[in-house]
């Protein structure tokens, strides 16, 4: 699992939405869980030399004996917690109810003389567990590391319970009174953790049979009850953040609550199964800083290393008015195998981290705000460059997050004013003695006879009005890009650094990178090469480099264990920026415009994600063809060829209402494609003869 090109699909004969998934290891097993409370068992199949998931069995809990099923509200027999045990004979099954169900694998039959429900469990507890309310839901079941026979058990009260199953003996009661969220055994069996709602993580430890412990060896609240978000604009964070359970196994959201009227009522954490070949990997950290993790076999106990970088640099007139800097935690910290942190980078001032780019042969990550954008030298634990990109009419960005809100009113009033000066001014261009009027009416009326197959017409192109200069967004930084290029002359190339913003302004900067003997003993040092700044200032969407061949760059990692062919560096190389309005090839190093395609004002949509794809031909792996791939505010997709710029195809793929949808589109670099269909599911598709979406694969 996980594994390049392993791809199974099944789909259930119900209706009802998948909420858990399970791997059976070594077994070919897989266990889900729907919303309509069943339980349902796949099997890896080989079919057509090809393999596949199917279903094999499925199971129901039946209501509590002797309860009758009138007076049995469905819910209690609803299953919470999914845990399928080590020895793969069985699987657990918590319920909201508060008892625990036995099941055999893979023949999915209730062991009923195993069930345990809570009126056991109550029978060791203290008075004052067994009056008032009950111990509510199931919210964690974990098996001892080294002894499968004894389970730990904890309900969203606060108790946990550590159950030995062959003699139905409760050997642990732990008291807690705090929300249970989740929990998890240290690898020794003498401790364990237990994850609350109220932010914080308690360590107990496990002692004899018959013991009762009211007090956890530690508690705490790593980040507080109450603390700035670090998230979203400033605003405070009252609600407190539900820690990850710990051997960082299940996810949750966090809420953002303000005394504010907040725009923006929830941030979501995706998270993401970390695949393919950096041994390092920049993360946007609650969106205000950026965290580098380095990959290790090992588990170590380290400080993670904090640095700021000030992306206003004194910078007269501007005064940051918000919330401060989240202040790190001191001392050092347990990390599993893994990724784990290597140091943490925070932009001053505190703002929404709206990209960032990292380059592993360089030791080098970049990254921009709303304010500018910076360059660090993870390596050497120091900031390289910082550059404020505010306009000096830019006082707004500096107040903090009500002035945002403003902001976005103003410039939704300014995209009305221009679309109505667009139309009056059009209006009063086509009259009818003006020669643009007499060539449209041609044009029609061509368009009307019945003329040779091959004549084109040439379309009419829309007027874009340029955008405001002094908008409060126009900072923001949109793209970042890493690049062995020409940029100082024709003769020689080096490493540079390509920084887009919402304004269509581009900055490259040139980088004086010692060798990798030389690491420790030389800084980065960035020089300002080139400053281009669009006509029409829309946002730069990407920017990217073509070789001599017209190729795109592959990645320098790759390159380097021969995994991709490397560039041209003979011919003169150009460079693609894309805008939100049209596409541009410039050359360099002198940066002069070659070729671009205007697409708002072709087809009167704008760009919202764009990737350079490698499309194989079906018939040879041989034959490649390098083209750009865009997809549109509308939902359609766009492909050219590059460095040219000529449209080839373009299709429907996205509803132009989902929006969500939209914004969370990503490319593959073979013509592949992924956007969310809801919080939790993701559509594939394919631009590629080649690479299509069927799941072609076998496991032996």
């Amino acid at each position: 699992y996980g594994a390049p090109g392993v791809e199974l699909t099944g789909l259930h004969k119900e209706t009802a939405t998948v909420t858990q998934l399970h791997f059976l290891p070594g077994q070919g097993w897989l266990l889900s869980l729907l919303d309509d409370n069943t339980l349902h068992l796949w099997e890896v199949c080989q079919k057509e030399g090809c393999s596949h998931l199917e279903e094999t069995r499925s199971f129901g809990l039946p209501g509590r004996p002797g309860s009758g099923s009138a007076n049995c509200s469905p819910g209690i027999t609803r299953v919470t917690v999914v845990l399928p045990m080590a020895a793969g004979a069985m699987v657990c099954l918590g319920t909201e109810g508060g008892a625990v169900y036995f099941v055999t694998l893979p023949t999915l039959t209730l062991l009923e003389d195993k069930t345990l429900f809570p009126d056991e469990i109550l029978q060791s507890a203290p008075d004052d567990y067994r009056c008032g309310k009950a111990l509510g839901p199931v919210e964690s079941i974990q098996e001892h590391p080294c002894d499968g026979s004894r389970l730990l058990i904890g309900y969203s009260r606060g108790l946990v319970v550590l159950w030995e199953q062959s003699t139905r003996v409760v050997q642990h009661l732990f008291l807690g009174n705090q929300q249970l969220e989740s929990l998890a055994w240290e690898q020794s069996g003498k401790s364990i953790v237990s994850s609350h709602s109220d932010g914080g993580y308690m360590v107990w430890a496990v002692s004899g049979t018959g013991q009762r412990t009211q007090q956890p060896v530690m508690s705490t609240i790593p980040y507080g009850t109450e603390r700035g978000s670090g998230g979203l604009w400033g605003w405070e964070l009252i609600s407190p953040i539900p820690v990850l359970q710990p051997q960082r196994l299940r996810f949750r959201s966090i809420p953002l609550q303000s005394h504010q009227q907040n725009p923006l009522a929830n941030l979501r954490v995706r998270v993401g199964r970390l695949c393919g070949g950096l041994s390092v990997s920049p993360h946007l950290c609650l969106s205000l800083q950026v965290l580098v993790m380095e990959l290790s076999d090992e588990k170590s106990e380290h400080a993670v290393s904090v640095a700021t970088v000030d992306l206003l640099q004194d910078r007269e007139g501007f005064t940051w008015k918000g919330h401060d800097r989240l202040a790190p935690r001191n001392g050092p910290l347990h990390f599993p195998p893994g990724f784990q942190p290597s140091v943490l980078v925070q932009c001053v001032p505190p703002a929404a981290v709206t990209a960032v780019t990292l380059h592993s042969e360089w030791n080098l990550v970049a990254f921009g705000t709303s304010h500018g954008f910076g360059l660090f030298d993870y390596y050497r634990r120091n900031p390289v460059l910082a550059r404020c990109t505010l306009h000096p009419n830019d006082s707004l960005a500096m107040e903090g997050p009500l002035s945002r809100v403003k902001s976005l009113k103003k410039s939704l009033r300014q995209s009305f004013r221009r679309i109505r000066k667009s139309r009056v001014s059009g209006k009063k261009r086509l009259n009818a003695s003006s020669p643009s009027s007499k060539v449209q009416e041609a044009n029609a009326q061509l368009a009307e006879q019945a003329g040779p197959p091959e004549v084109e017409m040439t379309p009419v192109q829309r007027r874009i009005e340029p955008r405001s200069a002094d908008d409060s967004l126009s900072g923001v930084v949109r793209c970042l890009y890493f690049a062995d290029t020409f940029l100082r002359d024709a003769a020689h190339h080096g490493p540079t650094m390509w920084a887009g913003t919402n304004s269509g302004s581009v900055f490259a900067y040139a980088l004086e990178v010692p060798s990798q003997e030389k690491f420790s003993e030389r800084a980065v040092e960035a020089v300002l090469g080139k400053e281009i700044q669009l006509m029409h200032r829309a946002p730069v969407v990407a920017i990217a480099v073509l070789d001599g061949r017209g190729n795109p760059l592959p990645e320098p990692y790759e390159v380097s264990r021969d995994l991709a062919k490397a560039p041209d560096m003979q011919g003169s190389h150009s460079m693609l920026i894309s805008s939100e309005e049209q596409f541009k090839v410039f050359t360099l190093p002198k940066v002069s415009a070659k070729t671009k395609f205007k697409l708002t004002a072709h087809e009167g949509c704008r760009v919202r994600k764009v990737a350079l794809v490698s499309l194989a031909s079906a018939g040879s792996e041989e034959r490649l063809e390098n083209c750009l791939a865009c997809l549109t505010n509308l939902g359609d997709i766009h492909i050219f060829t590059v460095p040219s710029l000529r449209p080839q195809v373009h299709y429907s793929c996205i509803r132009k209402e989902d929006i969500s949808g939209i914004a969370s589109c990503v490319f593959t670099k073979h013509g592949q494609g992924f956007y969310l269909i809801s919080p939790s599911e993701f559509e594939r598709f394919s631009l590629s003869a080649r690479n299509v979406t069927e799941p072609l694969c076998r496991l032996e």
